[in-house]
């Protein structure tokens, strides 16, 4: 698997405060901001060797010239458009992207793949107040796509992260909303997949997974091998590995890689296989 670096870590000095060290002299305080270690998750799920959405939306916004700005309301489809700041019924969603795709990489599934105690309970702090923001933009009825997709990607990950069993209930009423918008989507059909197959309903997001699959989504072979996995359906598993080394054949040894757990050891969980070190 190719993991991408991080693109943009504006904000590691405010998430990780907490880890910087007060001298113990009278000289003057100087905050260095700490290194945030490696992604463990891919920064696109629909393709490894891309960058990703956040990295172009960015090269779009003419290299931090413009901001990465969505309607708040009345919008069933993506809309972001790029300008120097966000008018009336519209969002300013930069710090959010570049956060989210932050926590991504290391919490887009469970469990949570954190090397440093202190750096996940600085996401964990900083998630809390996302969630709060895009709450506030989607308690209207008529919240835009735009703003619920990243307020259900933000809320599957604090249930990862267990900040509170309140953001599978919200990520699931996400998701029952951005249905009725654009059922089609196929970022939606992968997250709400993996999200209902990996909190109990595993019947349910097969189709999710499947259209995600069928619409290109690179990782989504993986979270539905999970599925069958999860299912104790091995045969279905495998069948799967076998379809995603066929459609991306970059990915052989990673694919042969699981079979063989798989079949040698009944493994129900690919993330257990996968080491971002090796």
């Amino acid at each position: 698997m190719m993991l991408k670096p991080l693109a943009c870590v504006a904000l590691s000095a405010a998430l990780l405060s907490a880890c910087s060290v007060l001298p113990t002299s009278h000289e003057p305080i100087v905050f260095k901001e700490p290194t945030l270690s490696a992604p463990f998750y891919a920064l696109n799920p629909f393709n490894y060797a891309a960058p990703s959405a956040f990295e172009l939306d960015l090269k779009k916004a003419e290299n931090g010239k413009n901001r990465l700005i969505v309607p708040a309301t009345n919008s069933k489809t993506r809309e972001i458009s790029y300008a120097k700041s966000a008018s009336s019924n519209q969002v300013d969603v930069t710090e959010i992207d570049d956060f989210l795709q932050m926590v991504e990489g290391k919490a887009r599934h469970y469990p949570p793949r954190f090397t440093e105690r202190q750096e996940r309970k600085g996401f964990e702090q900083k998630l809390k107040q996302v969630n709060q923001q895009l709450e506030a933009l989607t308690a209207k009825d008529n919240a835009s796509f735009d703003v619920l997709i990243r307020a259900f990607k933000a809320s599957v990950m604090a249930r990862n992260l267990d900040l509170g069993s309140a953001y599978t209930t919200k990520s699931m009423n996400y998701a029952q909303r951005l249905q009725k918008l654009n059922k089609n989507d196929p970022e939606l059909n992968f997250w709400f997949g993996f999200a209902l197959s990996e909190g109990g309903g595993q019947r349910e997001a097969i189709s999710y997974l499947d259209k995600a699959m069928k619409a290109g989504v690179q990782e989504a072979y993986l979270s539905a091998t999970n599925n069958y996995l999860a299912m104790e359906q091995k045969k279905n598993a495998v069948q799967t590995l076998k379809n995603y080394k066929l459609q991306y054949p970059q990915e052989a040894n990673v694919a042969d890689r699981l079979i063989n757990e798989i079949e040698k050891k009944g493994r129900w969980n690919v993330w257990q296989v996968m080491n971002p070190t090796k």
